[in-house]
């Protein structure tokens, strides 16, 4: 399928840091989109045109209409609105029943694998493949930051690749909107405030209990290190630090929001 994949528009230069003038994104020209499964205000979820993946369907949800466009930069309710959407997209993949397993997850930034800048999240559904089949109930657990009903979020002792990364859990997807915030929060405090503010993140959302919860897990994407490239290992921070960032997690969060 890569033959596809390899035909896709780039609209930014990484080397350059600069945007590609002789590929315009096409995120921009929402008009001349096609395959487009719903809408919501200027968010857009449709068919990917450019497949890398057998065996799979691959859709595109575009987050806004401004192409230089964050969930760290959207107001609150546009983040709130774009975090109920695409839970909406990806709820209706997952409990369709035509897929082994369904993918929901974003790039931003040079390291994360991105090709075009303007924002958008992918949700691909796999009708052969269980794509959590490594992902283990621990992964979601950790150094707790704090709580606000039904969500919480923590620094994970047991990441999936390796370091900090940020869990952000809603286990009966209830209080949206405080998810959302913290989402917004966390990736505010990756580009920032962690190593002294990171130009690449990916976010990675999984069901959790057939669909009943689902985990926002933030993970600042420096480049991979070779225990993970080379033998899966995944690396993680010792205890100590692992505290201190909580701790200093919280602190950066609940300037804007109330935590238990």
């Amino acid at each position: 399928m890569y033959n596809v994949g390899k035909r896709k528009p780039y609209d930014y230069d990484y080397a350059n840091r600069q945007s590609n003038t002789q590929n315009p994104c096409p995120f921009c020209n929402p008009s001349s989109l096609t395959d487009i499964y719903e809408t919501d205000g200027d968010k857009i979820w449709l068919h990917n045109k450019y497949p890398t993946l057998r065996d799979t369907m691959q859709t595109i949800l575009i987050e806004s209409s401004d192409h230089q466009g964050d969930i760290s930069t959207y107001t609150r309710e546009e983040n709130r609105e774009l975090m109920k959407f695409g839970l909406k997209c990806f709820k209706e993949m997952y409990h369709s029943s035509k897929y082994k397993s369904v993918l929901w997850y974003k790039n931003f930034g040079p390291k994360s694998d991105g090709s075009l800048q303007h924002p958008h999240m992918q949700i691909v559904g796999l009708y052969k493949m269980d794509g959590y089949k490594n992902i283990q109930p621990n992964n979601f657990t950790g150094f707790e930051v704090g709580k606000c009903g039904d969500v919480e979020m923590n620094l994970s002792a047991h990441p999936v690749q390796g370091y900090q990364e940020v869990n952000v859990v809603t286990w009966h997807n209830q209080d949206l909107d405080v998810w959302a915030d913290l989402i917004q929060k966390a990736t505010q405090y990756v580009r920032s405030v962690l190593s002294h503010g990171v130009d690449s993140y990916n976010l990675f959302f999984y069901p959790i209990d057939h669909g009943t919860g689902t985990c926002c897990k933030v993970i600042p994407r420096f480049y991979a290190p070779p225990y993970f490239v080379g033998y899966k290992l995944s690396q993680v921070d010792d205890e100590e630090t692992l505290e201190w960032e909580a701790a200093r997690l919280k602190g950066f969060i609940t300037s804007g929001i109330r935590l238990n």
